[in-house]
């Protein structure tokens, strides 16, 4: 039980956390109070975790199992030391949408396990060398970039939903930025999860949510499984999403040492490659990739509880969800109005946490590299470039991604060697030394 992280203590009498501390990794309350934290562990990423199925056409029960199975497998993977809820994450919508246009749901579901299985061999690089060659590859410039444009890049797509329903997605986006503003605490996280409800709720009182499905789905039984296919045509799709993943994972990592003041970097590596092999794991039985969920680690911070125990909760009863089909096609009813308003919020959130990212790690925006890196990529993305070489298709985000890495090193290289400009140096590309966290991608 040790190697899987399991042999907690009990922080305390079990009941209360004391004041200036908190409940370690390795530590636990009560269990009726563990059992409770891990239930608003699932409510915290219930929202984002459905939004990603139900905008990309998979079954939100299957991609529920998925993400339950997976921070089951990344709580063994990381050896307890690590708490995190891996949960869909918005990187995969773009891709999963293209691939979709070009090989059905089973293409982009091997994209899914392509990008996954990617990951985990970063992962086992950065297990064995170090993440020092990461923050070299992908400065905080290139990082925000890259996050900016696969939000931007889904504004089409947010705009043609809104359309299919005005008045109900006005609603939704109305009812999202009120309840941010409105409540405190874990009703002001879940915004997005409350919007959709308000939005739904009209939906229905307009006639715009058909049952049938919900009436003939069981009560009991195994969520649908879908196997992938592999198309090299769509390696250019889910690359991108990758290094979307590493930057959020090791994110998460830092945020979690942060305030744990424990040393995480060893585990860094471990946790890549759990992400990576949940994302293998659902793309191989028809969910969406995973990340770890900074939703998450909002809860954490405001019950000072960190115990992966709670996270253990949280991942069977995610599992045990999901084995309630009437449930999975419930939530499959959320009209397009609502899914339109929500993402009209949710793609805008994602494009603003790349500029968070350039203003969190003071990216020089006078220097003409870093200008000539974010703009060009910027452009490319939003507009949705495609570049087609026989089989293979490459559109805005993977194009985009590819600007921003063969712009900023290429010019800095040159900057370099003629002495021409200003290139950051290693000190500069460490954003924890200026006391900042990287941005997350739920």
């Amino acid at each position: 039980m040790s190697k899987l992280g399991m042999n907690w203590t009990l922080h305390g009498d079990g009941r209360n956390v004391r004041p200036g501390r908190f409940v370690a990794p390795d530590e636990r309350l009560s269990w009726p109070r563990t059992v409770g934290i891990g239930a608003q562990h699932v409510v915290a990423m219930f929202g984002a975790t459905f939004l990603v199925p139900l905008l990309t056409g998979f079954p939100p029960s299957t991609t529920l199992l998925f993400s339950g199975v997976g921070t089951l497998l990344f709580l063994i993977i990381t050896a307890g030391r690590v708490p995190s809820y891996l949960g869909s994450s918005f990187a995969f919508i773009a891709p999963i949408a293209a691939a979709q246009n070009q090989h059905g749901p089973a293409g982009a579901l091997g994209g899914v396990v392509m990008a996954g299985a990617v990951l985990a061999l970063i992962g086992l690089v950065v297990h064995w060398g170090g993440a020092r060659w990461i923050q070299v590859l992908m400065p905080p410039v290139v990082t925000g970039a890259i996050v900016a444009l696969i939000g931007l890049n889904l504004a089409p797509t947010a705009k043609a939903s809104f359309e299919q329903a005005p008045l109900t997605a006005l609603v939704t986006v109305v009812s999202i930025l009120l309840v941010t503003v409105l409540f405190r605490g874990i009703l002001g996280r879940l915004s997005i999860l409350v919007g959709v409800l308000a939005g739904y709720l009209l939906a229905v009182l307009r006639g715009e949510v058909d049952f049938a499905a919900v009436n003939d789905a069981a009560w009991f039984g195994l969520p649908p499984f879908m196997a992938p296919e592999f198309h090299l045509s769509v390696v250019g799709l889910f690359i991108p999403v990758v290094l979307v993943l590493v930057a959020e994972n090791i994110g998460h990592v830092k945020s979690v040492a942060a305030m744990t003041n424990r040393d995480l970097d060893p585990v860094t590596g471990r946790a890549l490659m759990a992400d990576g092999l949940a994302t293998i794991l659902a793309g191989s039985g028809g969910g969406s990739g995973t990340t770890t969920y900074a939703e998450n680690i909002g809860v954490m911070a405001a019950s000072r509880v960190y115990s992966t125990a709670a996270y253990w909760v949280a991942g069977g009863i995610a599992v045990l969800l999901s084995l309630f089909p009437k449930f999975g096609a419930l939530i499959a009813t959320v009209p397009a109005g609502v899914l339109g308003g929500a993402g009209v919020v949710l793609y805008g959130m994602i494009g603003i946490l790349g500029v968070r990212i350039w203003v969190q790690n003071r990216v020089d925006f006078s220097n003409p590299i870093n200008l000539s890196t974010a703009g060009v990529a910027l452009v490319v993305g939003i507009a949705n470039f495609t570049w087609t070489v026989g089989d293979l298709s490459f559109e805005g985000i993977a194009l985009g991604t590819a600007a921003t890495l063969i712009i900023f090193h290429g010019m800095s290289s040159i900057a370099r060697a003629r002495g021409s400009e200003h290139v950051a140096g290693p000190a500069e590309l460490e954003p924890e030394d200026r006391g900042s966290r990287p941005s997350k991608l739920g």
